[in-house]
């Protein structure tokens, strides 16, 4: 890792924007800002940035991986339905030169089979699931510990 990949990405995909008004039960009631905090709190105390964003729109999460795939020490993503649905943002993620963690608030096993699957994980390097708001934090220090492992290599 070069001195200038100090960013660590957390992208989020559709519906995370009402996250502390969708299905709370499911989702917690954390907020997106919330979370937003959180994870900028975690990286600043392990000497990262944030580069944390959030789109409804598949393309325009694809788009944001190409931009981040190079620069970013690793990425830390949330891609909600698109997990399960979408090979294109499983391709985008297979190119990111550092470490890739998924994050889900709930745990997918747990719910209906079809969100079983996710096509993020097989390009993981880690999976955080059932953690809440609180996985995030997790997927934030282990992109951390794994980007500092690559530097050290």
């Amino acid at each position: 890792m070069n001195a200038s990949r100090t960013v660590i990405a957390v992208l989020n995909g559709p519906n995370l924007n009402l996250l502390g008004e969708r299905d709370p039960e499911v989702y917690g009631t954390a907020t997106l800002t919330e979370i937003e905090k959180l994870c900028l709190e975690t990286a600043d105390r392990l000497g990262f940035d944030v580069d944390f964003r959030q789109t409804n729109h598949e393309g325009v999460l694809i788009d944001a991986i190409h931009e981040v795939r190079r620069t970013a020490a690793g990425v830390v993503i949330n891609a909600a339905a698109l997990s399960h649905t979408s090979v294109s943002v499983r391709d985008a993620l297979a190119v990111v030169d550092g470490p890739v963690v998924e994050v889900h608030l709930s745990n997918i096993h747990r719910r209906e089979a079809f969100r079983h699957h996710s096509f993020v994980a097989e390009v993981a390097d880690g999976i955080v699931t059932g953690c809440g708001a609180r996985g995030y934090a997790m997927a934030v220090e282990h992109v951390a510990h794994l980007a500092a492992e690559e530097a050290t290599a």
